[in-house]
């Protein structure tokens, strides 16, 4: 095999966030076809998501990108701390596809990082829990001095809080000052020990959470989001879009196979996935169950707008297509 047939991918360490890095493909492609070291040289860094490890251990992209091009490559993982270098990555043309949660994904998209989506993932129901007796709605939350844990200001978590405040007729904003910014996990523990009243967050969290006799869950989540709204997207580089088709097209292709296997054999899945966060077999089971796996978005144009109108983005895209490739479909 020629080593610049290779891939090599990177992960990280939640079920979010899976990093797949080489050498700059467009710009190491274009320096060996024109020193004549390489005619057929094809090279991604690409930042991938849940659907990562299955696409990994089954050798999806390889089978994908053989039957479309009749050549080999080699992908190799390695370990990546989180998602949070995507956009600056694709910007900087080190990183050509990844997968992330959908409200980055739309920053990306309108603050003209280079990229748009190319394929919608999973959805998955979120939900407030609280350790307090005295907290059952939103409006219990506001002017008060509960804390809230979520991942980060600007998170999806956090836009969801902005648009169930606002449909409880309440300012968007109105919770702001009570976020406090920690990882799933964290907040979890912050919650279960007292440490924090509240916490906005997903499955795995939510569903063991809502086993803990001591929580109980605040309402006003489910009338903005349900598990059918698209959560995790994938994004590609608009270069390598238009550069190199198929490789893109290979990579639609895995992904689309690792989601059919999730809607068709869950446990199989669930085998190949389940010891990333540690799982058991069976909760890991009960998380892909409890989502939505499909290639078709559902949403996004609509909460892009919000986060224009709630002032999340600076600026909200008139179509629908704005925000992604011509194969996409969905709202």
């Amino acid at each position: 095999m020629n080593e610049h047939e290779k891939i090599y991918f990177k992960s990280g360490n939640n079920r979010t966030y899976y990093n797949v890095n080489c050498r700059m493909w467009e710009q190491q492609r274009r320096k060996r076809k024109q020193s004549g070291k390489c005619k057929n040289c094809d090279c991604i860094s690409v930042w991938i998501g849940v659907c990562a490890s299955i696409a990994q251990k089954n050798q999806l992209i390889e089978e994908k990108y053989k039957e479309s091009t009749g050549k080999e490559i080699e992908v190799t993982w390695t370990q990546m701390s989180s998602g949070a270098d995507i956009n600056t990555g694709i910007a900087s043309g080190n990183i050509d596809i990844g997968f992330l949660g959908i409200a980055p994904a739309i920053t990306g998209c309108i603050n003209e990082v280079g990229y748009k989506i190319f394929t919608n993932v999973s959805g998955q129901e979120h939900g407030i829990m609280t350790n307090q007796e005295t907290i059952w709605n939103l409006g219990d939350l506001v002017e008060s001095q509960n804390q809230i844990a979520l991942v980060n200001t600007g998170s999806i978590q956090h836009i969801i809080l902005a648009r169930a405040l606002q449909n409880a007729g309440y300012d968007p904003h109105a919770l702001d000052t009570n976020i406090v910014a920690m990882k799933h996990p964290d907040g979890m523990n912050a919650l279960q020990t007292g440490n924090v009243s509240c916490q906005l967050t997903t499955n795995p969290y939510l569903l063991k959470e809502r086993e803990d006799s001591s929580l109980h869950e605040v309402s006003g989540i489910s009338e903005v989001w349900s598990k059918e709204d698209t959560f995790i997207v994938g994004v590609a580089s608009e270069a390598m879009y238009k550069e190199n088709q198929e490789l893109y097209q290979a990579v639609c292709d895995a992904i689309k196979a690792a989601i059919n296997l999730i809607n068709t054999d869950t446990e199989e899945a669930a085998k190949l996935t389940y010891d990333l966060d540690g799982n058991s077999l069976q909760d890991e089971i009960a998380y892909m169950q409890a989502g939505i796996y499909s290639v078709e978005t559902k949403g996004i144009f609509e909460l892009a707008k919000f986060m224009g109108d709630a002032g999340f983005i600076d600026k909200t895209p008139e179509t629908y297509q704005d925000l992604v490739f011509s194969n996409v479909s969905g709202d």
